[in-house]
């Protein structure tokens, strides 16, 4: 490929000086003669007659010169195609995310992801923990974002951030003006939790078995939303994200609860299939969460 010849030659033709071809380039100016040179032998053609003040470009040196500007242009258009599509990030990224961190920690990475990454495309689909590992193991999600726990071993699971929780309750609950709470003034009470296979299920369970709480019941709802409001309408307490209630707390719709010297946290985690594990788009997402 003759690439830096052609360049230098049109260099030369635009420039009618080999010297000042040369100063165009970076180049020296026998390198410039070598290149001119070569090309004549190439094409077996004179491509200009040289007098001492004087260059004049012959009639095979104009066809030479249309072609080499089309070819140069090609080339070069060739090389940006081919370095784009190695190193521009573009594509459909396919995210499964169960409802905490789909709804409230999900949009601002994908904000921040996409102005950086203006071509990378999102496919985002929320659903609760179990059903979150499922999509990750039948390929249907490049990656899953999850609240709770999972015992698969076809799938590679690590934490990525640390998540508060707060217990909520109606605005008007007895404890509201309690200067100390226990967890065993929590007894007997009503409870609103998301559905089985849901990671905030998974810990509220968690909490009622560890203090040794007894139910009155537990009504069942499939939203964090759902939960929200079935509290702000008095029917029980619950325990939901911090991020999820936060304008809640902030308006006075919802109470929270705090009982003495308990810091309510799990671990909020990503998993992926080994097999899709090299995914550039893959790598850049988990950059992004690490650095939330």
């Amino acid at each position: 490929m003759y690439y830096d010849a052609l360049r230098t030659f049109i260099a030369v033709v635009e420039e009618k000086n080999f010297t000042k071809a040369a100063e165009k380039l970076l180049i020296s100016q026998p390198s410039v003669s070598v290149h001119i040179k070569n090309l004549e032998v190439e094409f077996q053609s004179q491509l200009f007659i040289r007098s001492p003040k004087t260059l004049k470009i012959t009639h095979a040196g104009e066809i030479l010169y249309e072609r080499a500007k089309q070819m140069v242009q090609i080339y070069d258009k060739t090389k940006n195609e081919i370095y784009e599509q190695q190193h521009t990030i573009k594509g459909m990224l396919k995210i499964a995310a169960s409802f905490t961190i789909g709804e409230y920690v999900l949009p601002p990475i994908l904000a921040s992801i996409m102005k950086e990454y203006p071509k990378l495309d999102f496919d985002v689909t929320i659903g609760n923990t179990d059903e979150v590992v499922k999509l990750v193991q039948f390929f249907q999600a490049d990656i899953g974002l999850i609240e709770g726990n999972t015992d698969e071993k076809d799938v590679i699971v690590q934490p990525f951030m640390e998540d508060d929780l707060t217990i909520i309750a109606p605005p008007d609950h007895p404890l509201k003006h309690a200067n100390s709470i226990k967890m065993g003034d929590l007894q007997d009470e009503i409870w609103v939790s998301r559905e089985k296979g849901s990671g905030t299920r998974e810990y509220v369970e968690h909490i009622i078995r560890t203090n040794g709480l007894k139910m009155n019941r537990l009504i069942t709802i499939s939203s964090n939303q759902g939960v929200k409001e079935t509290v702000m309408n008095g029917l029980g307490i619950s325990i939901l994200s911090t991020c999820v209630v936060k304008r809640e707390l902030e308006q006075g719709t919802l109470l929270e609860i705090k009982p003495d010297e308990e810091l309510f946290k799990r671990k909020f985690s990503y998993l992926y299939a080994p097999i899709v594990g090299e995914k550039k788009m893959i790598s850049l997402f988990l950059d992004a969460l690490g650095n939330r």
